[in-house]
């Protein structure tokens, strides 16, 4: 079991837990957020930087060794990424992967993009600034918060947008930020893909998704017939596709209860070591299939404060109680906003999805043919399947 990924897969599912309350879409990306939390606990101490592990999940996954066989180093280009070696720290773990996902290649656009903006004049530690700049190869900058708080959001909200492709635009509303701000920790995601077998628009009709049993709306449901790796869950009474983009190295993991009402069910079920068991390819089988996928379009954003919060990440938001001498000598550094933006637009051709967090730190003051069926409520997830890390997790209500 590749182990940062498996802490990532928790963190996925502790988080969903702490969204899933309304009814609504969900769509997030826990890379992005992991991500720049992992830039906040370079700079925090004591509890602060305890609670962070446990949060990310690290405080379990780093005390662990797991061993591949040297044959696995020849056939896989990612295999120094998948061992996690005890004498490696988490944000050596984030420096292998930055540098994984911002590989070029010709098949599809993923690339993540780390920058943290520090207030003019305040004196951080070098040693914060250079491990930032090492471990999550991010772009350091001085704004003027105190006199200039408006031009620094819209500087920061453009960088965003330029490294989302302009899907993520105002990560910080206008008057987030004040003359208290004194670092701003920002992290973007963005993946463009194809669908290796794309579907035709041609057979693209309006259909109903149902919301519930007893109401529905229309929707642009595609349709193709193809072979796909597919595994149905007797237990909870659910069903799997996964629908590979060009290049094979990302997939959609499409999890459809049975039922229009089913998927409370598959919901309680849901744990890190079964979501990483049921989306593994060796547990799933090749069958011919009709796939139905809505056209969708999501945009979210969420405040994060309330739910790290009730994951056990209390002290970095407290005046007394926040640690951040990792940072800076001066005392009364604290947490003061987490925001997270996320878009996804799944169609004919493919997917196209960014996510932006943005942390301000503040001083006080089995069928022969499957019929796969997407017309009801479902949960989504797009991995990159060698390490299987979660880029994007998401929940369709309503297309």
């Amino acid at each position: 079991m590749h182990l940062f990924a498996e802490a990532t897969t928790k963190f996925t599912l502790e988080l969903y837990w702490q969204l899933k309350e309304s009814e609504d879409n969900i769509f997030y990306s826990p890379l992005s957020i992991m991500t720049a939390l992992g830039m906040l606990q370079l700079g925090a101490k004591g509890n602060t930087e305890q609670q962070i592990e446990k949060v990310l999940q690290f405080n379990k996954t780093n005390k662990k060794t797991t061993e591949k066989s040297a044959d696995c180093h020849l056939l896989n280009p990612w295999t120094p990424f998948l061992t996690m070696k005890e004498e490696e720290n988490v944000h050596e773990q984030f420096q292998k992967l930055m540098t994984q996902l911002n590989k070029s290649n010709d098949v599809y656009n993923l690339k993540a993009a780390n920058s943290i903006y520090g207030a003019k004049a305040f004196q951080f530690l070098q040693t914060f600034l250079e491990d930032i700049k090492e471990y999550y190869k991010a772009n350091v900058e001085s704004l003027d918060f105190a006199h200039a708080a408006e031009e620094s959001e819209k500087k920061i909200n453009s960088w965003v947008e330029r490294q989302t492709n302009g899907k993520i635009k105002d990560l910080f509303p206008s008057g987030s930020l004040s003359s208290s701000t004194i670092l701003v920790l920002v992290n973007a995601v963005y993946f463009k893909g194809q669908w290796n077998q794309q579907f035709d628009e041609k057979h693209t009709t309006e259909e109903k998704f149902w919301l519930n049993k007893n109401t529905s709306k229309p929707v642009q449901m595609m349709k193709q017939k193809n072979k796909f790796n597919f595994i149905f869950l007797e237990d909870v009474q659910a069903k799997i596709v996964e629908i590979p983009y060009k290049g094979s190295e990302l997939s959609m993991y499409v999890l459809l209860p049975m039922g229009i009402d089913g998927l409370k069910k598959l919901e309680e079920k849901l744990t890190a070591d079964k979501l990483l068991e049921w989306t593994s390819r060796q547990n799933m089988h090749r069958v011919e299939m009709y796939l139905s996928l809505p056209r969708f379009k999501v945009e979210e954003k969420y405040e994060l404060p309330g739910p790290l919060k009730h994951m056990g990440m209390v002290d970095a938001f407290s005046p007394q109680k926040a640690d951040f001498s990792g940072m800076s000598s001066t005392p009364g550094l604290l947490v003061s906003k987490v925001l997270h933006k996320s878009f996804v637009e799944v169609n004919e051709e493919g997917t196209e999805a960014a996510a932006a967090t943005g942390v301000e730190v503040s001083l006080t003051s089995m069928q022969m043919t499957e019929d796969f069926r997407c017309d009801h409520p479902f949960l989504f997830l797009i991995k990159e399947c060698n390490t299987n890390m979660i880029l994007f997790f998401g929940r369709m209500s309503s297309p």
